[in-house]
C-alpha cells in the first residue's frame, strides 16, 4: 500500500471511529428527560407554537410523546372541542399510554352569557330566559367532550360588558347564569375555571380582576365555579400577583403561565417566576400551570431556551 492510500485508510477509519463513538452521545441526548416536579402543561395549541423547530411536521399525538419526553406530564389544548371524537380518542389514548394529564379547554359555556338588566333586550340579543337555556345546553355539550377527553378543568370566557348597567348588576346576572352551569358541571365532576382577561389584550369584556371571579365563585358556592389565573392577565391589569393569589387562593382551581410585556415564556419579561412557582407551591397547590403563551425565539436556539426556562422555574424535589 502506497503512503497515500495507507493515510487515506487511517482517514476512513478516524472518521468511522468519530460516527460509532457519537451515536451513543445522540442516543442520550434524545433520551427522555426527568419528570418535573411541577405539573406544567404543554399547550398543543396552534396559537402558541412552541418549540416550533423540534416538532416541525409532528402531529399533534406526536406533539404529546414529543412533551413528555421533554419532562412534561400534561398538555392542554383550547381546541380540543373542537376536533372530531376520532381525533380527540386517538389524542386521549396517546395520553394514557403515557400516563399524561388533561388539561384545560375552551367551552362554549360563557358565549352566550345575558349580563344586561332582567328587562328583553333588543333584538339583537336574546333575553335572559333564552339566554340561560343556551348555557345549559352548552355545559351538557362541554362534559361530554369533557368526558371523552379524560379532562377535568374547562375554560369559561365570561361575556361582553354591558355600559348601560352597573357593573355589580352584571355580576348578579352572571352569577345566576353560572349556578345552572356549574350544577350540570358539579354532576359530571367538571369544574368551570372563569378566566379573567386583561382590557389590553381583550378590550369590552366584562370579567377583568381576581377580585370579581373570587366574588363569583364564592356567591356561586360550586366546587365545579372556580377561578383560571393568568399570570399575563393578571399582571396587566392589576399587578400584585402574590397579593391577590393570597387573597383568592381558595377559589383558583388552574394557573396560565406567561410573562409581561409580550406574554411569552417565563423568564422573558418582568414576572419573577421562581419566586412566585415557588410560593404557589408552597401554599400546597399541586395542580397544573398551562403553558398559555408564545414563544420568545422561534430559532432552534430558542426552542432550548424554552425549554430551560420551565427547568429553571421548577421547584425543587421534596
Amino acid at each position: 500500500m502506497n503512503r497515500r492510500n495507507f493515510s487515506k485508510s487511517l482517514l476512513c477509519a478516524a472518521a468511522g471511529a468519530v460516527t460509532l463513538a457519537a451515536r451513543p452521545l445522540a442516543a442520550a441526548e434524545s433520551a427522555p428527560k426527568k419528570a418535573f416536579n411541577c405539573k406544567f402543561a404543554a399547550n398543543v395549541y396552534k396559537w402558541t407554537n412552541l418549540c416550533p423547530n423540534m416538532t416541525k411536521g409532528m402531529s399533534d399525538c406526536d406533539k404529546i410523546k414529543f412533551w413528555y419526553d421533554q419532562g412534561f406530564r400534561a398538555i392542554e389544548d383550547n381546541d380540543m372541542m373542537k376536533y372530531p371524537p376520532e381525533k380527540q380518542a386517538e389524542m386521549v389514548k396517546t395520553m394514557e399510554k403515557l400516563g399524561m394529564q388533561m388539561g384545560v379547554f375552551t367551552c362554549g359555556i360563557g358565549s352566550g352569557f345575558w349580563l344586561t338588566s332582567n328587562r328583553d333586550g333588543p333584538k339583537s340579543r336574546p333575553n335572559k330566559e333564552a339566554a340561560i337555556e343556551r348555557i345549559k345546553n352548552a355545559a351538557k355539550t362541554t362534559v361530554e367532550n369533557a368526558k371523552r377527553v379524560n379532562a377535568k378543568w374547562v375554560t369559561v370566557i365570561v361575556g361582553t360588558e354591558d355600559r348601560s348597567l352597573e357593573h355589580t348588576y352584571q355580576m348578579a346576572n352572571a352569577i345566576e347564569q353560572l349556578k345552572y352551569a356549574a350544577e350540570i358541571c358539579e354532576k359530571a365532576g367538571v369544574v368551570m375555571v372563569l378566566e379573567t382577561l386583561s382590557f389590553t389584550a381583550h378590550p369590552g369584556l366584562w370579567l377583568q380582576k381576581t377580585s370579581d371571579a373570587y366574588a363569583i365563585c364564592r356567591s356561586v358556592g360550586s366546587p365545579s365555579c372556580k377561578i383560571l389565573f393568568d399570570t399575563f392577565h393578571q399582571q396587566n391589569t392589576e399587578g400584585s400577583l402574590i397579593r391577590n393569589i393570597d387573597n383568592a387562593f381558595s377559589e383558583i382551581g388552574y394557573f396560565h403561565l406567561g410573562d409581561v410585556p409580550n406574554r411569552t415564556e417565563p423568564g422573558t419579561g418582568e414576572i419573577n417566576f421562581k419566586n412566585l412557582i415557588s410560593h404557589i407551591h408552597n401554599k400546597g397547590y399541586r395542580g397544573l400551570y398551562g403553558m398559555e403563551h408564545r414563544q420568545s425565539d422561534p430559532s432552534p436556539a430558542g426552542d432550548e431556551k424554552l425549554l430551560k426556562a420551565y427547568r429553571d422555574i421548577d421547584v425543587p424535589a421534596v
